[in-house]
């Protein structure tokens, strides 16, 4: 390959890497976290809150209940299960408004059969997922901007794989730890990359379908298909086609007795949710959905079934899927890690924090490489970047970890407490960004790191002062969810106070033309003025 071809492609990569890796950073880390979202929602809920295994026997009770107060909740509702992490038997209703506006709504069956409205305890797990397929922007058009991420994200694995390949092997284990700071920072950009690849491949494959498939679909929609493409496809990507109100009025069968069909259909399914449409209309229809057998990439199922009379609709489980299907399910389920166990997890725990890595350190590689050698005026770009990738960066860290510590201690409000839990990311967050670009990057990437390691040390002691049981007691009674994040948060603590005394050791010894010095440059400079 020509030197110039080599460049272009190397400026490429690094130029959409720049472009794209905050937002690709607050989406990994978080995205690493979320991988742990069902086990998160029971550490999450308070002590007293748990309860056990509500049958689901009483699921036409709650359906009766809620359509004699919300007649209007008929026309689409969302049944859910108990399941281990969410024992509750609940329904779930979005009612929108003449203005456009939209209320979600959340209902559960009192012991006593009373119908309560109630409003989540906290929203920390569903908040955390939001972050990482908005990166923090409003939900409306946050996803679709994430989606233009991926595109550029693949645009620069993909450069990034032509630059680099001459020298894929010989850098695969190179990681040469010593005083010249940027060739170590290199390697390990390198090596975390390469060994990584498939997996950054997949998920930016994955998150530019998940997020523009309809709008990457427009142009074969309109200019090949006549209009006609997505009605073609529909059962590819939905179990059904969307039910039509007959205007009869004929009464469902129960629940119950749905959700015995439902499994006498699809052997061995397991129901999750059953979203009913047009209830009590005789063309009213269920949608269940489940798995069924092994987590694997495939193993997502559905039923649809007329809820009037129980006719089946369409049984949707592996053995039926259409290539389509079979493509667009094993993409999920690879993008989300919701295949296999706890192996699964972890790994993909692992190499989430480890994409957040890469962009972190393609940043510090790119303020490095622009660098001039024994210059006490330095480019004002490295130090610009320097400043946005430390506040970016580590005020997401700070920010989650913030979260974390809301839930436990701030005394919200019942239904409240999800609102602070929000406002306490972006006041963290936004903070940071200023902190950063108000203090010189040296000093600010010691007191950010330290903020961060206090924020995150602190979740164990958060979670005991709200429970009572320190962490060791939790460990001996089994509490594995609590111990894992007491275990990770401890960790994750240690290592960003490793990291911020690193950047002191570096601040006071390194290069004192760095941008992340701390100390002057005497010499440099009575040089710069001889010259």
């Amino acid at each position: 390959m020509k030197a110039s071809t080599l460049r272009t492609y190397i400026a490429v990569h690094t130029w959409v890497g720049l472009v794209a890796g905050f937002a690709l950073f607050i989406a990994f880390y978080t995205g690493a976290i979320t991988i742990f979202t069902k086990e998160l929602h029971t550490w999450e809920t308070p002590a007293s809150q748990r309860a056990a295994m509500e049958p689901p026997a009483r699921a036409q009770e709650l359906v009766d209940a809620v359509l004699r107060r919300h007649p209007q909740a008929k026309e689409s509702f969302l049944l859910q299960l108990p399941t281990l992490n969410e024992p509750h038997l609940s329904l779930h209703w979005d009612e929108h408004a003449k203005d456009g506006s939209e209320t979600e709504h959340l209902f559960r069956l009192a012991p006593d059969g009373t119908l309560l409205e109630v409003k989540p305890h906290s929203a920390l797990s569903h908040f955390l997922y939001r972050l990482h397929y908005t990166a923090g922007l409003p939900a409306s058009w946050g996803v679709y901007v994430l989606g233009v991420v991926c595109i550029l994200y693949g645009l620069a694995l993909g450069t990034g794989v032509v630059a680099y390949a001459p020298t894929f092997l010989k850098d695969l284990f190179a990681l040469r730890i010593g005083k010249n700071l940027k060739r170590m920072w290199q390697d390990a950009h390198n090596v975390v990359g390469i060994l990584s690849l498939p997996f950054h491949i997949i998920f930016a494959w994955s998150g530019a379908v998940l997020a523009l498939g309809v709008l990457l679909l427009a142009p074969f929609q309109f200019m090949v298909f006549d209009g006609k493409l997505l009605e073609l496809i529909q059962l590819d990507i939905s179990a059904a086609k969307p039910a039509v109100a007959a205007g009869v009025a004929q009464p469902s069968l129960p629940a119950g007795e749905l959700l015995a069909r439902v499994r006498q259909a699809a052997p061995g399914m397991a129901v999750e949710f059953v979203r009913y449409h047009h209830a009590g209309d005789a063309n009213a229809q269920i949608e269940a959905y489940g798995s069924v057998g092994q987590r694997t990439l495939t193993s997502s199922a559905a039923v649809v079934m007329k809820a009037a009379d129980g006719a089946v609709v369409r049984v949707n489980t592996p053995e039926q899927f259409s290539p389509g299907t079979t493509f667009l399910r094993g993409l999920q389920a690879l993008h989300y890690g919701n295949f296999g166990h706890a192996a699964v997890q972890w790994l993909y725990f692992l190499l989430g924090l480890a994409g957040a890595f890469l962009f972190y350190s393609g940043n510090l590689l790119w303020i490095e490489a622009r660098r001039k050698r024994q210059a006490v005026q330095q480019p004002r770009s490295g130090k610009l970047m320097a400043q946005a990738t430390l506040g970016v960066c580590l005020g997401c860290v700070a920010g989650v970890s913030a979260v974390f510590l809301v839930n436990k201690l701030f005394p919200a409000l019942p239904g409240q407490l999800p609102l602070w839990e929000e406002r306490a990311y972006y006041a963290v967050f936004l903070l940071s960004v200023a902190w950063a670009f108000a203090r010189p990057p040296a000093r600010a990437a010691l007191e950010l790191l330290s903020l961060s390691a206090g924020l995150t040390l602190a979740i164990p002691l958060a979670q005991w002062a709200d429970s009572g049981v320190n962490p060791l007691q939790s460990l001996w009674r089994g509490e594995w969810v609590v111990a894992g994040v007491n275990l990770v948060a401890l960790l994750a603590g240690l290592g960003f106070l490793k990291m911020g005394r690193a950047a002191l050791k570096r601040g006071r010894e390194g290069d004192p033309c760095s941008v992340w010095s701390l100390r002057a440059a005497p010499a440099a400079a009575e040089r710069q003025r001889a010259a």
